[in-house]
């Protein structure tokens, strides 16, 4: 399916960027917690401090210190232990998908967190490979999809349509150019930037698409994994090609196990259930 470029963006781009901002007065303590985590005098307990007074959002952040992925079983008891044992990258992750809403599932596109939960836990575990601390990589990988959401809550009928006709990420991030004027990964960087994200963060984002690029080769390849978890039609691409021969795909099998045993786990802290 080819994407017809339209006169005009589907969406009025300039208010949906707008928008961003307005988010945090919608959510004052997730906005809070944002901007406490950016300070450089931030600590656990100033941390834990502010998430108390919101009592959703620091029950999720228990929760990931709890889940499989950071081991704790149940041994994180207080909100700032917690708060130290996943991070303030995590911190800062969890209170941004509280501000865009991306807790609720009713109003984001099908296998949206299947889809970043294996994205997330795929560049986690390919991070070392790659030169990247795993912690960070899950972070990036959690929020690498925040304007997919914008974009379907700004165009739910036409971005599932869109969505349904171009599988591959490549394909469909040239689709949303044409229709929205932007791609989904690039507004993801713009908010991340307006938020106050570092640039590590940001950059591998904008380099995805640039094959030539070894800063977006971890998030490339992750794409390619979480596709190939959520997707059972999505239609493989060599992983040797994407990550320039630093996987192979006799490696990939371990990492897929490894994405399938804690998807779950990981969905159910970030959305709360």
């Amino acid at each position: 399916m080819t994407a017809v470029p339209l006169s005009r963006p589907a969406v009025d781009l300039d208010r949906l960027l707008a928008g961003i901002d307005t988010m945090a007065a919608q959510h004052p303590v997730a906005a809070q917690v944002v901007a406490v985590a950016n300070t450089e005098d931030a600590s656990a307990r100033t941390l834990a401090d502010v998430l108390a007074a919101d009592v959703a959002l620091a029950g999720r952040v228990m929760k990931l210190a709890n889940s499989a992925y950071f081991g704790m079983s149940g041994r994180a008891t207080t909100l700032q232990f917690a708060v130290t044992v996943i991070g303030f990258t995590a911190v800062r992750t969890m209170a941004t998908v509280a501000l865009t809403c991306l807790d609720d599932e009713s109003q984001l596109p099908d296998r949206f967190w299947e889809t970043s939960t294996g994205i997330a836990l795929a560049a986690s575990a390919l991070a070392p490979r790659f030169g990247s601390r795993p912690q960070d990589a899950l972070c990036l990988g959690l929020l690498a999809q925040v304007g997919v959401a914008l974009l379907h809550a700004a165009d739910q009928e036409g971005y599932r349509e869109l969505a349904a006709g171009q599988r591959p990420f490549a394909a469909r991030r040239t689709a949303e150019v044409c229709r929205y004027g932007i791609s989904a990964l690039r507004l993801s960087a713009v908010a991340l930037e307006q938020w106050g994200f570092p640039p590590a963060m940001v950059a591998p984002l904008a380099a995805v698409d640039d094959p030539t690029s070894a800063e977006g080769t971890l998030l490339r390849v992750a794409f390619e994994l979480g596709a190939r978890h959520a997707d059972p039609e999505h239609v493989p691409v060599p992983v040797e090609r994407l990550s320039g021969g630093l996987l192979r795909e006799d490696g990939v099998a371990a990492v897929l196990d490894q994405v399938r045993a804690d998807a779950e786990d990981l969905r159910r802290a970030i959305v709360g259930d």
